[in-house]
């Protein structure tokens, strides 16, 4: 997390033939920018380490994190906080969060337990990244928990969401392939639209991030996504059913196929960011 580094003096690049890559990031305090750009690259140039032709290195800077007293976040001993125990105490809230919902009652010890993994280090994780790395941020639990707004939770919950649109069609993926292969997705609504045109910026959104270094990028791109996608299910039907008797009278296969290329996204999207999903929820 961004509080875990200390601003200690600033280690200068291994020689390049040792790391085999192809680029370098250095993950500093903001505060060493001067440091790196007028010591460390021009020393390790100096001494035939870096070949900037040939090596990307950039300085990935980022803010500290405040407590909810808008002071620098540490123990009430005044200690720095240990990621392990912010992911135990997730792990706490995250279990309380999902019983307060009653989802133990709808979901299987095993299913319950990969929720409330999905949601504890889910949380932490995007409440860190969706933040512009540059600026600090106020970290609270109960903000990170909520099932509103751009939060983890709520972008799992949305990919729950979807999942679950095929499943109570009876359609599986393989039908869905074989449809696809057959028929093209037909977008004749505004709200199928807008959705279409969000899923086609995500190769934009990689590239962003990969130049300018910054996830934030792609948490907004996820959240702005789910909500295209919210707006899409609830005013386009996927599933037709009989109102006396609950069955299936219709199924839109091509809705089915812009769901599915909307879970596919979050999912990449969400993994990119280091964040399990899960099928239920």
């Amino acid at each position: 997390m961004q509080s875990g580094l200390q601003a200690n003096p600033t280690p200068g690049p291994e020689p390049h033939g040792h790391l085999q890559g192809d680029g370098m990031l250095q993950e500093l305090t903001t505060d060493q920018k001067v440091c790196v750009r007028n010591y460390t690259k021009p020393a390790a140039e100096q001494a035939g380490w870096l070949d900037p032709s040939k090596v990307r290195v950039d300085h990935v800077g980022f803010g500290v994190v405040l407590g909810e007293d808008k002071k620098k976040f540490k123990t009430r001993s005044g200690e720095t906080v240990r990621l392990v125990d912010l992911l135990d105490e997730g792990m706490m809230r995250a279990q309380a969060k999902l019983r307060e919902k009653e989802r133990e009652q709808v979901l299987t010890p095993q299913e319950l337990k990969a929720a409330q993994e999905a949601v504890a280090y889910g949380c932490i994780k995007y409440a860190d990244l969706s933040h512009n790395r540059n600026h600090e941020y106020v970290f609270s639990f109960d903000r990170m928990l909520s099932d509103k707004g751009n939060t983890a939770v709520y972008l799992l919950y949305v990919v729950t969401r979807i999942r679950s649109i095929a499943r109570n069609a009876k359609v599986s993926q393989e039908v869905l392939r074989k449809y696809h292969a057959d028929n093209p997705i037909t977008l004749s609504s505004p709200k199928e639209i807008n959705l279409a045109k969000a899923l086609l910026k995500f190769p934009e959104v990689i590239l962003e991030i990969l130049d300018g270094l910054s996830l934030h990028v792609l948490c907004e791109y996820l959240y702005n996504l789910s909500t295209y996608f919210t707006d899409f299910y609830d005013n386009c039907y996927c599933i037709v059913k009989d109102k006396t008797t609950g069955e299936i009278v219709s199924v839109n296969y091509s809705r089915l196929l812009l769901c599915e290329a909307t879970a596919l996204v979050m999912e990449k999207g969400l993994h990119i960011l280091g964040i399990k999903t899960v099928a239920k929820m």
